[in-house]
């Protein structure tokens, strides 16, 4: 598995998930952190094991913000430093542990892993969506499969005629009618754009609009580096423009627990029913699918297996190419 990029901000957790009055313990990148939330409002993120014997801080006890090593009694703060000795007398400057910049944004809990002086909130992707519709249930899940793979899965649309034929009763419209654009806009991002005219309708929408009538449909998604990304999607009377749904927007936020598995953060509507299907397609559907592949991959490098490329792997592509200038530029510079 490649490098991960450093300096970009990655989610570690929903907001929400973190207890009241205590801390949140997660693997990402590789390591080991905890998250809590300070008395004053912000955020800390250290990580979690003593460099006095290596133990993890999560087996000790936690109070107002500091953390007690269950094996020694070493405390430490938010910022990593080491603020009380048991023993007595003066402690090195290695007495501390690694903190990174964490600022809550969208209801999301976002770390910068590299220089911290290049740590600017203003760069964490607009995901404002989330909060400006309809209410949602954050969820969060782990997929054992590398978050590239995931990424891939995600900007290659196409899939859901094959993966997600009953969960999406896309009909085969995609290639009948679709057209597919792919683009970058002003913030870094990156789209690629499906849109249908004149489609047959998903047979849910077939009694509601009539025999013979059709659809135009949009499945757009968005990506920024490393991984965020968001689905937008329309659908209305091709005849009227009259809206069939809803507009949704999701957001499809991955971050690499380890080198193989990805913590997957996603939104849903409030009910079981709704977390049921996004639970069908996501770790049924795809997550099966996506194990299979890295499995055949092995330790094999993607571009050293010299996959196959075709038109609709556009965006999937240019993402892999926008990584891969990252790390070089981050190993140089």
């Amino acid at each position: 598995m490649s490098a991960y990029v450093r300096n970009v901000w990655y989610m570690a957790a929903w907001a929400g998930e973190v207890p009241e009055g205590g801390f949140l313990a997660r693997t990402l990148l590789d390591r080991k952190w905890l998250l809590w939330r300070e008395s004053a409002g912000g955020w800390s993120m250290i990580e979690d094991r003593c460099p006095h014997r290596f133990v993890p801080l999560s087996r000790g006890k936690f109070a107002d913000g500091r953390i007690s090593c269950g094996y020694h009694g070493l405390t430490f703060d938010g910022t990593g430093a080491c603020v009380h000795n048991p023993f007595g007398g003066d402690l090195p400057s290695s007495a501390r542990v690694t903190s990174l910049p964490v600022v809550e944004a969208h209801g999301g809990l976002w770390f910068w892993p590299g220089n911290p002086d290049k740590a600017d909130p203003a760069a964490i992707p607009d995901f404002g969506f989330i909060d400006a519709g309809s209410p949602v249930d954050r969820t969060a899940y782990v997929m054992g499969v590398p978050y590239e793979l995931i990424a891939d899965n995600l900007l290659d649309l196409s899939h859901a005629e094959f993966l997600h034929v009953d969960s999406f009763g896309t009909n085969g419209s995609l290639f009948s009618h679709g057209a597919q654009k792919v683009e970058q806009d002003d913030s870094g991002a990156m789209w690629n754009k499906w849109d249908m005219i004149g489609a047959p309708p998903p047979g849910w929408a077939t009694a509601m609009i009539g025999e013979g009538a059709t659809v135009d449909q949009t499945l757009h998604i968005r990506w920024h580096a490393p991984a965020s990304l968001a689905l937008f999607i329309t659908m209305a009377r091709s005849d009227s423009a009259e809206p069939l749904i809803p507009p949704l927007a999701n957001p499809h936020i991955l971050t690499p627990e380890t080198s193989r598995s990805t913590h997957y953060f996603f939104t849903h509507a409030p009910g079981e029913a709704e977390a049921a299907q996004a639970r069908r397609v996501f770790l049924e559907e795809d997550e099966p699918m996506v194990a299979a592949q890295a499995e055949a991959m092995g330790d094999a490098d993607f571009w050293e297996l010299k996959p196959l490329i075709l038109a609709s792997d556009k965006a999937a592509v240019l993402a892999r190419r926008k990584l891969m200038q990252m790390r070089k530029a981050e190993a140089v510079g």
